[in-house]
Formats: structure tokens, C-alpha cells, sequence
């Protein structure tokens, strides 16, 4: 009677489940280990386990991220603090529901071994989709005058000497250049966590009208997603699979060596300087010193506040 109980239970859940609203996360950009602790959420059931019908869909050039937050295509996607930040100016209430960075990844990488800070009026790669707020902050305050030129994706440009530096993230352009052969050192690669920008990045964000109507199913989403992160760093190697996995299913040009350090670069941003452990929140503190670079610079009209970004019950 008991085990016929528990398998009724277990299809009620199953039926239940089916059902149930799918609940659509979109990364902020295309497959790749950067989202690792995702992919495993929805690959190992942890999503399943608590409720939600999670449905992983990742952006296009014709249709990015928080284009698609905006118009009700996803619930929820990952933006660097200063992206949510300059959306929540602009009129759009965000709330982070998780946060997976604790320090930030961003580079400048200098071409002929040369210092980035040396190199007045250099011409610059940044990313077309944004993410280099904190970089034009740094170059109006040390005076550089940079000439940003915006690219894509890769990095190109840079390796073929269209460009004298580029910004590039410590898990993925820096590795790309790795592999095609550059030398990197502490003469050429300026990283701006050591400089007094060390401003967190990736956080999972939905529109506050979403949350408030949704809080139960927005934290479910967050605590299965933080156990899908925290299963990754206990088991990377597997995590890696599970990623490659994505990758191929969304016919990604990268390879597993390239995944691999990527993987564990991600993993090691998400543990937090002072504390050394893995924390999954965003600081006040980091929420402030951004907020002021970019008034500062005129990116944001006004402070965006650590409360106006998080649940305000």
C-alpha cells in the first residue's frame, strides 16, 4: 500500500510538473561554460525537484538577452552588475535573484608587450553587446582617450593587429588568445580587479513586476540553480561534459580544452576575496562604488541603489 502511494504521489508530481507554466532562462550570451551551473540544474533535475519547469533558451544577434526579458519571451537572464544597473535607470525595475560572481573578470590586453595605461589614444576593442562600463570609466579617469572600436565576439581584430589593445573577460577572449599563440603577462594585461574595480559581473535578473507575481517559483529557480553552481565546483570534470553537451546542441566553435579553463576560471570568481567562499549574493558595497564610477561618467542619471536591486519585502 505504501509503494503504491508513493508511485501514485510520483505521477501526480510528474503530471503536476508537465503542466506547469514553462518558466524560460536566457543567458546572456551563446552555450559555453560561462553557464555551466545552469545547464547542470536542468540536466541533473534540480530544477524538476522543486517545481519548476525550467526551459534553458539562449539569445541570438537578432534577439538578445534583455530583448527578450523585455518582451516577455524569458523570465529571467544573467547581466553584469553595471548592465543591470544602467537598465534599471533607464526605467525598467530589475530584481537580482541570484548572484554567481563575486569578483570581476574584465582585462586589457595590450598588444607588442606594452602597458595599456602607457598607450594614449590606442584604439580598443569592446564588445559591441555592451559589458565595458567600467572599462570606459578607467580610461576617462587615467586620461587615456582610448578609441573604443566595437566588435562581436572573438577576437580577431586584436590578433591581426587591426587593434593596440582589447578588452577581453579573464574566462574567455584572454583564453582565446591564448590559444593563438600571444604572450600574456603582467607587462601587457592590465586586470581591472587588481586596480580598484573589482565590481562583480554575472547575476540572474527578472523584472520586478515578474517577481512580485512569482516569488515562490523566482526563489525555487535560484536555489536549484546555486546547487546546480555548487555541484559544478564539487564536480567539475562532470559539470564539463553536461556543458559540452549544450555546446554541441547548439553547434558552438570552441572546443573542450577551451571549456575546460573556462570552467574553472568562472568557478574561481565566484569565490569572494575576503571571505574565500563561494556566496552567492551581490554586495552592497561593489553595488555603490559602481553606481558612483558611472554617475561620475555620466553612464547612469542617478544612484541605482543595492535595495532598488533586491527584494524588498
Amino acid at each position: 500500500m505504501k509503494k503504491a502511494l508513493l508511485f501514485f504521489a510520483f505521477l501526480l508530481f510528474n503530471v503536476v510538473y508537465a503542466t506547469a507554466q514553462p518558466f524560460v532562462f536566457t543567458p546572456q550570451w551563446t552555450a559555453q561554460a560561462q553557464f555551466a551551473g545552469y545547464y547542470v540544474a536542468e540536466a541533473k533535475g534540480f530544477y524538476r525537484e522543486v517545481g519548476v519547469n525550467v526551459r534553458i533558451e539562449h539569445p541570438s544577434a537578432t534577439q538578445p538577452a534583455m530583448s527578450r526579458l523585455r518582451k516577455n519571451q524569458c523570465q529571467a537572464t544573467t547581466l553584469q552588475l553595471c548592465q543591470a544597473m544602467e537598465i534599471v535607470d533607464d526605467g525598467i525595475p530589475l530584481v537580482n535573484i541570484l548572484q554567481t560572481s563575486m569578483n570581476n573578470a574584465m582585462v586589457i590586453v595590450s598588444a607588442r608587450g606594452k602597458d595599456p595605461l602607457t598607450q594614449k589614444g590606442a584604439k580598443v576593442g569592446i564588445w559591441s553587446v555592451g559589458f565595458g562600463q567600467l572599462a570606459i570609466c578607467m580610461s576617462i579617469k587615467d586620461h587615456l582617450d582610448y578609441e573604443w572600436v566595437r566588435f562581436a565576439q572573438n577576437v580577431n581584430l586584436f590578433v591581426t593587429g587591426a587593434l593596440d589593445a582589447t578588452l577581453a573577460m579573464s574566462y574567455n577572449e584572454y583564453y582565446q588568445l591564448v590559444q593563438a599563440g600571444m604572450e600574456l603577462s603582467d607587462k601587457n594585461v592590465y586586470r581591472f580587479c587588481d586596480h580598484g574595480y573589482n565590481v562583480q559581473e554575472d547575476g540572474v535578473y527578472m523584472t520586478r513586476d515578474y517577481y512580485e507575481k512569482h516569488k515562490d517559483q523566482a526563489q525555487n529557480f535560484a536555489a536549484a540553480s546555486r546547487r546546480g553552481w555548487e555541484w559544478a565546483a564539487a564536480h567539475p570534470d562532470e559539470a564539463l561534459d553536461i556543458v559540452m553537451k549544450y555546446v554541441d546542441r547548439e553547434h558552438i566553435a570552441t572546443n573542450r580544452v577551451m571549456q575546460r579553463l573556462m570552467l574553472k576560471e568562472v568557478l574561481r570568481l565566484q569565490v569572494d576575496r575576503e571571505s574565500k567562499k563561494r556566496e552567492f549574493r551581490l554586495r552592497p558595497d561593489m553595488v555603490k562604488q559602481a553606481s558612483q564610477l558611472m554617475v561620475e561618467n555620466q553612464m547612469l542619471s542617478r544612484n541605482v541603489t543595492y535595495e532598488e536591486l533586491m527584494d524588498k519585502r
